[in-house]
């Protein structure tokens, strides 16, 4: 499967689910603490004077998006699909939301203070992430952070059936020591991890969840 042909299964996907989705996922992190605290540390990071505004990259129908500016963070967001962004806008009229991706967002160099990406690299094949880290760095302020959230392990799985519906998408679980390696080698620096067992809404399909918190440094 080429990168073309990759996105468009996962905008295809999204587009299919994005209603069902949004009803299924709204009160996600009401039982997550430990997630909620990696928000809350980025949210602390991002809000300092000057640091650029946050995008939220895979910001699917904007749950995250909300969190964060009830946070007080200056955030808009960023999804592959356009059935997302149409439920993200319905539902968080508010803010501020767009169709891009992550490996061509658009924006200028340097310009941002901030990138979630809550579970949005989970369809990106390991071979292909190299490009979506890079162009985090490149959009990326010097001093700006970065808050990745992902499924922890090496485990590739193709769902046929989600949120109800059919559809065809690809799933991948990739070991910590493999994100921060990557991480590396675009120029961020991993400051913090967390790595937590699965809730018992989570098991045993869904494993280990990990959070890196990174920058981009001052310096070259």
């Amino acid at each position: 499967m080429t990168e073309a042909d990759r996105l468009r299964a996962v905008r295809t996907a999204y587009d299919t689910v994005a209603v069902d989705y949004e009803k299924l996922a709204r009160d996600d992190l009401d039982g997550k603490p430990l997630d909620r605290a990696m928000l809350a540390a980025f949210a602390e990071l991002v809000r300092a004077p000057g640091g650029g505004p946050v995008a939220d990259l895979g910001c699917g129908p904007g749950r995250v998006t909300a969190h964060l500016h009830a946070l007080g963070v200056d955030v808009f967001g960023v999804d592959l699909s356009p059935g997302m962004i149409a439920v993200a806008r319905r539902t968080h009229p508010g803010l501020r939301f767009g169709v891009g991706s992550m490996t061509a967002l658009g924006l200028a160099s340097g310009t941002l203070g901030g990138i979630v990406a809550w579970y949005s690299t989970v369809h990106t094949p390991p071979e292909s992430l190299p490009a979506v880290f890079a162009e985090c760095r490149r959009v990326l302020a010097p001093g700006g952070h970065l808050l990745l959230a992902f499924k922890a392990g090496e485990r590739h799985r193709q769902l046929q059936r989600a949120y109800g519906h059919e559809v065809s998408l690809d799933v991948y679980w990739t070991p910590p020591e493999l994100i921060a390696g990557l991480v590396g080698e675009a120029g961020l620096v991993v400051d913090a991890r967390l790595v937590r067992e699965p809730d018992e809404h989570e098991r045993p399909r869904q494993g280990r969840q990990a959070f890196f918190l990174a920058h981009r440094p001052t310096t070259p």
